[in-house]
């Protein structure tokens, strides 16, 4: 096509409103059905201008028409509203648009152009007349309202769409502007099977000739609120091949739950690690996008869909923002978050392996803030805790790389040198370095702590300091679990909705003053732990040998007493009593899990369990949640859904206490058999060591809620904070408060400032891009020396059958493998016996270790929480696989070798499906055991299974 529409030609052009003398029908366009928008620009709004163009440019767009800003100004008239509109609040607006019926000659105008439809299902979206302009956005600042049917709900649609022309977020953001009109398009609903968006430009990363793909499964808002996991491709733009390809492992999408009801549920299982398009599909989608960057000139963000193999193009904008390579607080290779020396720089040992089970994992920019925050101030205080008299500084603790935590190792083991059991600083270096690092020509560039009289004082302190700590370490964990729950009871009681802004900054003040204190009195217990597990592997290497091989992690430690353990067997006593009271038990089982405890309280029997089993749970374990100082993440206090998925599970499997008894009983095996021929002396000091060892976990267990529980207060007052922002305009929605920044709240709280101010839409903008570019990046090495370039790591084959790794927990199992993606979405789906495959775990997690078989990890340590809960349940495990989530499916019968540390595919589920079916059609089929103890079993490739 020849016409060439500029994006400087915006929609802002409006000229004087055009109103046809025949009537309201002729303020009603039908897009598609002509030539361009060109004179009615400033009639259509943005979008309807843009759809009317592409329309007519011979793209595939779904049949739609646009209601005028000529029609919403007659509306506005017929009404009298026009009249009161100059300096009205914008809330008195709103509400006036949504009380006043609709004239009847304007909802028939609008009528007749439905009904000419068909009456099809549709979605009513704004179309402001700055949207999608070359200079701004405006992108979901009104209203859109998805799959409307009927008269009069098209009628109740378009009303809303006008009314958030008042809307506070479309106040806020034309800031001082008056408020212009409005059209609305009214387009036919497509249920789409893939949806997504393409940028004609790479918005995050500066290469030419890339056009970027995202696409999700089923419909484009769960991709544009960030709710589900969506796959990457790059295509080259003047090729159309694909050049870059990334799957994710899909578990949930949006779609129609009912007519009329848009929401959450779950792929289908066979479409889950599948790209969601071909390359076929890929180039057929990048021609399209070059059509549509050349029809006007400019670089475009696309949204579009595919419905039975055919795609629709629902949005086309330019692209307001250009792209940068994305900034990284001190350059892109180095967790550093300030300038250092080149030999400091270099030779820096860095690790994100186990430190607090809380920062694992990629972290949103909110995430990331709070952990500068905690770095800046608690860290430091945590070093003294352990009798550590020079604390050093708080920026060389920690760093940043690509959006995760790394612990500065070389710095913290040059200050616990001061520490006699740390002198050496190979026990601490140890303890933190995977695989990936050979420590035999690594220097740490601190050097060595002070000698001399620097020396001694910090002996005399380190001495001091522990001989105060073994006698207060029992009663000050008491104190810790007393603050924990009159901490949890007074803030169930608060209402902070009602509190002011100062009175909200009282609040935060006081939370960050206890997330302090329970850190640093956390912190011991956590090191400690740490300490005594080390002394008792090379104890046991020294004095064993051979014999002495894997003793430290089948030593019954009474774990069984450790609350990370301990919510297991309080989630099966809940699920018991949910059995036991019909009620209660079909209302988890049948109702939507959003509305679950809404129907428990408004039951009488709901209620009761509610009181009776549900709060005292919660109370215990209700902090709890994935990735913990992640405080994005909502607690099960905050959405108890994964417990009701629990016990779904639970009871649906008839698992007892019993199972879980057994499980976490003491090893059978001879590890007090090998201790017993140890000389007296010798075996006191391992006895000695193991019970302090014990100790110190417990401990660590205990107060570990006191620490989470403390970052859930600080959660409730940043969301409360957020809520604000929403509801003034400031955020589109609440899952932005994601992309601020943690000092921006506090500094938000303690003065008087503007909001719009204070989180500024450009930075939040900016946070969400580098936090979108970290997310597309490989996963990051656990440990690495100097810098490390992640854009060099390449994902490697997919067609592996064996994969090594870490030997976490001891025993061998064959079993069908289970990908757990996410953890809320598919706890319902995870049979017991099968093998759980994830990236990692947390403390959120244990339940289901109850019930697996063996667990698989992406990344871990033999310190790592799912190692410690594996080796209580018994349960064989392998961690730091490094791509076991992306080389193993869901249904594959794997063998994990918790002894030797490997993991191998031995039955393919495509295979198991195909002998499945061929069974059938024989009129038989072998009972699938989901799993089974090898030793039990025929040996791989002899019969099987």
């Amino acid at each position: 096509m020849d016409t060439h529409v500029s994006d400087s030609t915006t929609a802002t052009e409006t000229g004087t409103p055009f109103t046809d003398p025949a009537g309201h029908a002729a303020c009603v366009v039908t897009l598609g059905t002509g030539a361009p928008a060109g004179g009615h620009r400033g009639e259509l709004g943005g979008k309807g201008t843009r759809l009317a163009e592409l329309s007519a440019a011979g793209l595939p767009v779904p049949p739609a028409f646009c209601l005028t800003t000529a029609l919403f100004d007659a509306y506005l008239r017929e009404t009298g509203i026009a009249a009161e509109a100059p300096g009205a609040d914008p809330r008195t607006m709103r509400e006036r648009i949504l009380g006043t019926r609709m004239p009847a000659p304007i909802a028939d105008a609008v009528l007749d152009a439905y009904g000419g439809m068909g009456r099809p299902r549709v979605a009513v979206r704004s179309s402001g007349l700055r949207e999608d302009s070359a200079a701004q956005s405006f992108a979901g600042q009104h209203d859109t309202v998805l799959d409307v049917c009927g008269d009069e709900d098209v009628l109740d649609a378009v009303l809303r769409c006008w009314a958030s022309l008042w809307s506070d977020r479309a106040t806020v953001y034309r800031d001082a502007d008056a408020p212009d009109s409005l059209a609305v398009v009214v387009q036919e609903m497509i249920h789409t099977d893939v949806s997504g968006v393409m940028f004609t430009v790479d918005p995050v990363n500066p290469r030419p000739h890339r056009l970027v793909v995202e696409a999700c499964q089923g419909l484009g808002e769960g991709l544009v609120s960030g709710q589900v996991s969506s796959d990457f491709f790059v295509v080259d733009d003047e090729k159309l091949e694909v050049v870059e390809e990334r799957v994710r492992y899909k578990v949930t999408k949006c779609a129609p739950l009912e007519p009329g009801r848009i929401g959450m549920t779950k792929v289908d299982a066979a479409s889950r690690s599948v790209p969601c398009l071909t390359h076929d599909q890929l180039r057929e989608l990048g021609a399209l996008a070059v059509r549509i960057r050349d029809l006007y000139g400019s670089e475009q963000d696309i949204e579009w869909g595919v419905r039975d193999g055919v795609f629709h193009l629902f949005q086309t904008r330019p692209i307001t923002t250009r792209p940068v390579a994305p900034a990284a607080p001190s350059g892109a290779l180095s967790p550093y978050v300030a300038p250092q020396p080149e030999p400091v720089l270099n030779g820096t040992l860095w690790s994100r392996m186990d430190i607090g089970e809380i920062f694992v994992g990629l972290m949103s920019p909110l995430g990331l803030s709070f952990a500068r925050y905690y770095q800046r101030n608690v860290h430091t205080d945590c070093a003294g805790a352990l009798g550590v008299r020079d604390t050093g500084e708080a920026d060389l603790h920690m760093g940043f790389y690509q959006g995760h935590v790394y612990l500065n190792i070389s710095y913290s083991s040059y200050l616990l040198a001061q520490c006699l059991p740390t002198r050496d600083q190979r026990h601490f270096t140890s303890r933190f370095v995977s695989e990936e690092v050979d420590l035999a020509s690594y220097e740490n560039p601190f050097g060595t702590f002070p000698g001399g009289m620097e020396d001694l004082r910090s002996a005399v302190h380190w001495l001091q300091h522990t001989a105060r700590e073994m006698t207060q370490m029992k009663s000050r964990s008491q104190q810790m679990v007393d603050a924990r729950l009159y901490e949890f009871d007074r803030a169930r009681g608060l209402d902070l909705t009602r509190m002011s802004r100062r009175e909200l900054h009282g609040e935060l003040h006081r939370d960050l003053a206890w997330f302090h204190d329970m850190h640093v009195g956390y912190m011991p217990y956590y090191i400690n732990a740490f300490a005594f597990y080390g002394l008792l592997t090379e104890l046991c290497a020294r004095w064993l040998g051979s014999d002495g091989t894997g003793l430290q992690n089948r030593v019954k430690t009474d774990m069984s007493s450790l609350r990370t353990v301990e919510s297991a067997k309080e989630v099966w006593a809940v699920a018991q009593a949910a059995k036991n009271d019909p009620a209660v038990l079909r209302i988890i089982k049948d109702e939507p899990l959003e509305d679950i405890a809404r129907l428990l309280r408004e039951d009488p029997a709901g209620q009761r369990f509610w009181d009776r089993h549900m709060e005292p749970f919660l109370r215990a374990n209700g902090t709890r949640g994935h990735q913990e100082m992640e405080i994005t993440h909502p607690r099960w206090i905050d959405d108890p859904s994964y417990i009701f998925q629990m016990i779904r599970r639970y009871v649906a499997d008839g698992f007892s206490i019993d199972d879980i008894l057994r499980r976490s009983s003491a090893w059978s095996d001879d590890s007090r058999e090998v201790l017993d021929r140890l000389p007296m002396p010798k075996r006191q000091i391992l006895d000695t060591v193991i019970s302090l060892y014990a100790l110190c976990s417990e401990l660590r267990e205990t107060t570990r809620m006191s620490m989470i529980t403390s970052i859930w207060l600080v959660r409730n007052v940043v969301y409360e904070v957020g809520r604000r922002l929403v509801a003034d305009g400031v955020l589109h929605s609440l899952d932005e408060v994601a992309h601020l920044d943690f000092e921006d709240v506090r500094r938000y709280l303690a003065g008087d400032e503007d909001a719009v101010r204070v989180f500024d839409r450009a930075r939040v903008d900016a946070a969400r891009r580098l936090h979108e570019h970290n997310k597309r990046l490989p996963e990051p090495p656990l440990t690495f020396v100097g810098v490390h370039d992640i854009t060099a790591s390449v994902r490697p084959a997919a067609d592996g059958a064996r994969l090594e790794g870490l030997a976490a927990s001891p025993g061998r199992i064959v079993g069908r493998a289970r990908i757990v993606e996410d953890l809320v979405w598919q706890a319902d789906e995870f049979e017991a016996g099968e093998i759980l495959v994830t990236r990692y775990t947390d403390a959120s997690w244990t339940p289901l270790f109850a019930i697996a078989g063996g667990v698989v990890t992406d990344i871990g340590s033999m310190l790592s929480h799912s190692s410690i809960v594996a080796r209580e349940f018994h349960v064989p495990s392998v961690v730091n696989t490094k791509d076991a989530t992306q080389r193993i499916h869901t249904g594959d019968l794997i063998v994990v070798d918790g002894d030797a540390g490997t993991v191998e595919v031995v039955e393919n589920a495509d295979a198991e499906a195909g002998q499945s079916a061929d069974a059938e059609a024989g009129g038989s089929a072998d009972t699938d055991p989901r799993s089974t103890p090898v030793a039990d079993r025929a040996p791989a490739g002899a019969g099987g299974d």
